[in-house]
């Protein structure tokens, strides 16, 4: 296990950072996510985290390889189950999905996985994960058979959150889910925010004026708008752009 820390670092780093998600189920060609990199890469994102609630471990070690080869943009693994490792990604959240009450994903599935991780030699960041309803089933929502919080319950998701730190979670990921219809509350962001540790969010942002809502966020995570709209990533260089 790699003791080093510097994705951690970088998130901490600043406000507002993107990230692109893949899912390498969604990808049918390599040439596709080729000329996804190109674009990415164009809009000058941050990171790419890759990750998917059904995807083989053959296809997730394609997407990995191609991306390592492709790109000097840090490749995170955002893990949906515990095969879902490689030696070649430069960080993995060390999800444990906090916000339910399903053993397998409170540690079950770190379990199945611990051994080959600690050998590896990349960053591990012990990652509080919440789902917080973003008004549909999304798929880690019925694989993990659990139920989000929903986004009105500020004391419940505030508490949740300082549970995760307290066990010594380093980041705090707030997740509305694939699909979401509506993405975290930015009142949410500026609580959690005076807990002093790195904020992920993802589920639900499909503009530039959403991404300025949620920048409090250290990252903002975008998958499905990418999905539908690839040029997308040309409004994302603008705004990326003028953050310099």
């Amino acid at each position: 296990m790699n003791k080093t820390t510097d994705i951690y670092t970088s998130f901490k780093k600043r406000k507002g950072q993107i990230a692109i998600l893949i899912d390498p189920e969604e990808i049918d060609n390599k040439e596709k996510l080729i000329q996804l990199i190109e674009k990415a890469e164009f809009a000058k994102v941050d990171y790419f985290f890759v990750g998917g609630s059904s995807v083989t471990r053959e296809k997730f070690e394609d997407v990995i390889t191609l991306l390592k080869s492709k790109t000097k943009t840090p490749v995170v693994i955002f893990p949906g189950s515990s095969h879902q490792v490689s030696k070649q990604a430069d960080a993995i959240l060390y999800l444990s999905l906090i916000s339910g009450r399903n053993p397998e994903f409170l540690i079950g599935q770190h379990v199945q996985s611990a051994n080959e991780i600690y050998d590896l030699n990349i960053e591990v960041i012990p990652t509080a994960y919440l789902l917080i309803d973003g008004g549909t089933k999304s798929s880690v929502a019925y694989v993990s058979q659990t139920t989000p919080i929903p986004q009105d319950k500020d004391r419940i998701i505030l508490n949740t959150a300082k549970a995760g730190l307290l066990q010594g979670k380093q980041l705090l990921f707030l997740d509305g889910g694939s699909g979401a219809k509506h993405h975290v509350r930015p009142s949410i962001i500026d609580k959690l925010s005076e807990l002093n540790h790195p904020i992920i969010v993802g589920g639900g942002i499909r503009s530039i004026s959403t991404i300025k809502k949620l920048e409090k966020a250290n990252v903002l995570v975008i998958g499905n708008k990418i999905e539908e709209e690839i040029d997308f990533l040309l409004d994302i260089h603008s705004y990326t752009s003028a953050r310099e």
